[in-house]
C-alpha cells in the first residue's frame, strides 16, 4: 500500500516576530528559508572543518547498514581525531575503517561530560562557532543545547521524538526528513521514545499492520535550510549527501517540568515520568484480577484516560 505523503510548509525571510506569532503556535513543523546563518553555509568544506578544529579526539558512532538502529544498537562507538573523522565521513568507500569499507559514520557532539554536560557548539567546537550565526527566536533562558552533526552520505538515523522544541539547521548537504505528529504515537510502535520501524519507506506491514494509519509528513533540507520540529514530534532523518548540521533545542515549558538530568534533551517531563510509572502500577495490579475481568476493567481505564486527558481536536 503506497503510503501518502503530506509536503512540510516552506516559507521564507520569516522575522523572529512573525515566526513566535504565525508559526510558532500552530505547533507544526515547518521549513524556514533565507535565514541569517552566518558564514558557515559557504566556509565548511571538508578541508576547513579538518583543519579548523584539528586533531582532537571526537567519539563517534560506525555502522555497517545505512539505517542506524538505536534499539538493536546495531553500530559500535569509536574514537578518531575530528580531521581523520571528517575526512572518513565524506569518503564513499574507505581505505581505512572499523567493520567495512563501506561503513557509515555519525557524530552527535556531547558535552565534557556525559553525564552532566550539555552539547554547546560554543565550548565543544569554539572556532567552527565563530561561523554560525543562530536564529534568535526564543529568549536566551530557554537555550537548552546546540548539537553539532555530522553524517556519511545514506545515513539514516531511527525515528524518536524529543521532548523540547528544536531548531535543525542544515549547514552543507542534504537531508530528506520524515515526520509525524504527536497524535499518531498509536501507530508508531513504541519503545521509550524511539519507533521500532526503522524502514519508513519501506515498513514490514506484517510486522507494523498499523504504520499506515500514521501521517507522513516529509521536506528536503539543502544549505541554509532551517527545519522546526516542536516538542514530541517524531522525526526520522536521511542524510542524502555528506553533511554538516546544527541542532538547537530549547525549553518550551517552564524550567521545573524538564528533568535536571536531562542532557540530550529527550527524557520524558518528570510529571509523565511518574505518571507512566503509577500507570505500570496499576496495570500490575490488574493482573490480580482473572483474564475477562482484567479486559473489562483496562478498558474502562482507557476510557477514563481518553475523557480526562485527551484534548477534543485529537480525536
Amino acid at each position: 500500500r503506497e503510503l501518502a505523503v503530506v509536503p512540510v510548509e516552506r516559507v521564507a525571510g520569516v522575522t523572529r516576530e512573525q515566526f513566535l506569532r504565525d508559526i510558532y503556535p500552530r505547533r507544526k513543523p515547518v521549513v524556514l528559508k533565507g535565514m541569517e546563518l552566518g558564514t558557515c553555509t559557504t566556509k565548511w568544506t571538508v578541508d576547513y572543518l579538518s583543519q579548523a578544529e584539528g586533531s582532537k579526539e571526537v567519539k563517534i558512532h560506525v555502522s555497517a547498514v545505512p539505517q542506524m538502529d538505536f534499539l538493536s544498537k546495531n553500530f559500535v562507538y569509536r574514537t578518531l581525531p575530528f580531521d581523520v573523522f571528517v575526512q572518513r565521513a565524506a569518503e564513499v568507500t574507505h581505505k581505512e575503517y572499523f567493520i567495512s569499507e563501506d561503513e557509515k559514520y555519525y557524530l552527535r557532539s556531547v558535552g565534557e561530560d556525559v553525564r552532566k554536560d550539555i552539547a554547546d557548539i560554543r565550548k565543544q567546537f569554539p572556532v567552527l562557532a565563530e561561523d554560525v550565526q543562530i536564529p534568535e527566536y526564543f529568549e536566551k533562558e530557554q537555550f537548552f543545547s546546540s548539537v553539532f552533526r555530522i553524517s556519511s552520505a545514506g545515513l539514516q538515523l531511527w525515528t524518536h521524538y524529543d521532548v523540547m522544541d528544536n531548531f535543525l539547521i542544515q549547514v552543507t548537504g542534504k537531508k530528506r526528513v520524515v515526520l509525524y505528529s504527536p497524535r499518531d504515537a498509536p501507530y508508531l510502535y513504541l519503545s521509550g521514545t524511539k519507533s521500532e520501524v526503522l524502514d519508513v519507506d519501506n515498513p514490514d506491514l506484517e510486522k507494523y499492520p498499523l504504520f499506515v494509519k500514521a501521517k507522513r509528513y516529509q521536506c528536503f533540507l539543502e544549505a541554509g535550510d532551517v527545519l522546526f520540529i516542536p516538542a514530541l514530534w517524531f522525526h526520522n532523518v536521511i542524510s542524502e549527501e555528506f553533511g554538516v548540521a546544527l541542532n538547537v533545542f530549547w525549553k518550551h515549558l517552564p524550567a521545573e517540568y524538564y528533568d535536571k538530568s536531562d542532557t540530550y534533551g529527550n527524557k520524558d517531563p518528570t510529571a509523565a515520568s511518574r505518571a507512566i510509572q503509577i500507570l505500570d502500577r496499576a496495570l500490575k495490579t490488574l493482573e490480580e484480577l482473572p483474564e475477562e475481568y482484567r479486559d473489562f476493567y483496562a478498558r474502562r481505564m482507557v476510557l477514563r484516560i481518553q475523557e480526562k486527558a485527551y484534548r477534543d481536536d485529537y480525536r
